[in-house]
């Protein structure tokens, strides 16, 4: 791998702010450059604050130099703090074609044997939060 050890994937150069319903994406830089990458370790931690709703975040990844984006894990919060962590192999065969999948893949499912040479963050709050923040961090190798 080119590029090895941590990502943070930002919105702004920060968490991601939680607060009205909208879909935000990672700054582009977060996760760029990862030509050669067999496996990812994602943390996603989320501080509840208050209000109701959903919060799902998306690690998506490309395949295409980030013209076309797919789901490889769907993680959701609700109204409680919460950590949650996954870890992804580009090394799993994936023998059985997959049909991609953009912001759609269900929660709490991951999609292993498939990694691009970038990944991408994005988060669709439902619902309305005050004082709620997502850190996504993760280790690239």
């Amino acid at each position: 791998m080119d590029n090895p050890g941590a990502l943070q994937f930002t919105q702004n150069g920060g968490a991601f702010q939680i607060g009205a319903p909208a879909t935000a994406t990672s700054d582009p830089t977060s996760g760029c450059d990862l030509a050669g990458i067999t496996a990812l370790t994602l943390q996603f931690a989320f501080k509840f604050g208050s209000g109701s709703g959903t919060v799902t975040a998306y690690v998506q990844t490309s395949l295409d130099q980030g013209q076309s984006w797919i789901d490889i894990a769907a993680v959701q919060f609700t109204n409680a703090s919460s950590t949650q962590i996954v870890n992804l192999s580009g090394l799993v065969p994936q023998t059985t074609p997959l049909t991609p999948t953009q912001g759609t893949l269900a929660a709490g499912t991951c999609v292993d044997g498939v990694l691009g040479d970038r990944v991408q963050a994005v988060v669709v709050t439902t619902g309305a939060y005050q004082n709620s923040l997502l850190n996504l961090t993760g280790v690239a190798r």
